[in-house]
């Protein structure tokens, strides 16, 4: 099964499971001077794109649903997941959710793992360490949805 793994965000982790290979990055969406906060999701919709050009095709995109306590996080996270789904509509592509507490247990046995408990599950299975925490739970999501989404 081909999977895309998400951790959305600003700063937003990607693992792709493609014919039995496992990618990972980092793709970040920062602002310019004077530009409007929906350039973000403009641009995460053109690299999304981009992404399914390059590595198509995907049977399933799962990614994490935080627990935002509001403010711009909670908006930037709902913005970004309407995105997924949209795209996953479209392109008849299943997509799911998966909570960060789940996240975090099925990865280190204790759901309020701690940034640095995650970056070191990273190390663990992968002999390296990750470009940052989100590239960890990126990889850690696809993880779980190997073994969950069959």
């Amino acid at each position: 099964m081909n999977i895309l793994a998400l951790d959305l965000g600003t700063s937003t982790g990607w693992a792709i499971l493609r014919n039995g290979e496992t990618q990972t990055g980092v793709q970040t969406f920062d602002l310019g001077r004077g530009e409007s906060p929906g350039m973000r999701f403009l641009r995460f919709s053109k690299w999304l794109n981009e992404l399914y050009d390059l590595t198509h095709p995907w049977e399933l995109v799962v990614y994490e649903r935080a627990h935002h306590r509001g403010g711009y996080a909670t908006e930037l996270g709902v913005g970004l997941q309407t995105r997924v789904q949209e795209f996953c509509a479209a392109r008849d592509i299943e997509y799911a959710a998966v909570h960060s507490a789940t996240l975090k247990k099925s990865a280190t046995g204790s759901g309020r793992a701690s940034k640095e408990d995650m970056m070191a599950a990273y190390y663990s299975i992968r002999g390296c360490d990750p470009i940052s925490h989100d590239e960890a739970d990126a990889f850690l999501l696809l993880e779980y949805a190997k073994g969950e989404f069959k």
